[in-house]
């Protein structure tokens, strides 16, 4: 099998080459693998290594012809490339993440790929209580005040219009909660922090009381058990959407005993909103309001459909992969060779 992906040196993508470098080593000489990014890694590096690399810009239409070629003979393609900065330039980011993935299934489809595979979100889906688990056939429309849940919403509804049209291919999706993993800790500190912020955490962070939303509850996995969920889509060419998260789920009790706080300050949504808004537009800190919206109405997902067709289960808790990332953001843990993952200097 020929499994060409985008995005392969990022935070999920290198995961993703974890597993199918395992895979080679337990079915030798039954996997090609191919990444394709703008930046190519260390390729003598794990575990970049031993892959067939092609520096592309997915968003850029002058490099169709590179995409295409990087994609020719391959029986899958696993589209992971998005960017999440700069979060003050919303056409930058439509570009890459909307306008690349029209790009990625034009590509594909040209190159004759049998099989694309999509990481879309949780937060592609439209608001939700929290109480209601929902599955996959839950409106994955967005959140309208947040851009990333906008684009991912539209990315979707790609995928909707390729499946249509092209009954022959098969079409999947992930809708994976946050994702983390110690590897991922300085570049998720300078997406979501920026460079100041991260510096000043404690490998093993502290508080004494911690402000959050008494309504407040989210989900995780640790990439490497998305990552295998993605190697199950493929092996078994499943079709169709998947919701992958580990248990438990995350609330305002569970985030304060994961910071150790000996007691959490309940403080509303719009508050945390404005607080956001507010240092992001005085630019002292890189992430929007948006993201808290998204935090406040994306659903609770239920994972049966995971469980029972792939026969996928998280090896790692929510909870530990949360104080992995903690971890890894405050030591700025990083994957060497990987110029997204690049520890903290």
């Amino acid at each position: 099998m020929r499994i060409a992906i985008t995005g392969a040196s990022g935070n999920v993508g290198t995961a993703l080459l974890r597993r199918l470098q395992q895979q080679r080593v337990e079915r030798p000489d039954t996997l090609e693998l191919v990444g394709i990014g703008r930046r190519p890694p260390n390729q003598t590096a794990a575990p970049y290594a031993g892959v067939e690399w092609h520096s592309v810009d997915i968003a850029d239409d002058g490099d169709a012809g590179l995409l295409r070629a990087a994609l020719a003979g391959a029986d899958a393609v696993v589209h992971l490339a998005w960017i999440l900065q700069p979060n003050h330039d919303l056409t930058a980011l439509h570009r890459t993440n909307v306008t690349g993935t029209a790009n990625v299934l034009r590509a594909a489809k040209e190159a004759g790929v049998g099989h694309v595979v999509c990481a879309s979100s949780v937060g592609a889906y439209s608001p939700s209580s929290k109480e209601t688990r929902r599955a996959e056939d839950w409106p994955a429309t967005g959140i309208r005040e947040s851009h990333y849940s906008r684009h991912k919403a539209e990315q979707e509804a790609l995928l909707d219009r390729f499946a249509a049209e092209n009954p022959a291919i098969t079409v999947s999706r992930l809708r994976p909660a946050l994702t983390f993993q110690a590897e991922a800790g300085s570049e998720i500190g300078r997406y979501f922090l920026g460079p100041l912020i991260p510096r000043l955490l404690p490998a093993n962070l502290r508080l004494p009381i911690i402000p959050l939303p008494p309504g407040l509850a989210f989900q995780a996995v640790h990439a490497d058990d998305l990552a295998d969920a993605y190697w199950r889509v493929l092996d078994r060419r499943a079709a169709g959407a998947f919701n992958i998260a580990a248990e438990p789920v995350i609330t305002a009790v569970e985030l304060a005993r994961i910071f150790h706080a000996r007691r959490w300050l309940p403080v509303s949504f719009r508050l945390i909103r404005a607080a956001a808004s507010l240092s992001w537009q005085l630019r002292l800190q890189p992430t929007d309001a948006g993201w808290i919206s998204m935090a406040e109405g994306a659903p609770v997902m239920d994972t049966s459909r995971a469980r029972e067709v792939l026969g996928w289960e998280p090896r790692t808790s929510s909870t530990d992969a949360i104080r992995e990332v903690l971890q890894g953001m405050g030591a700025g843990r990083g994957t060497a060779g990987s110029p997204p993952l690049h520890p903290r200097a």
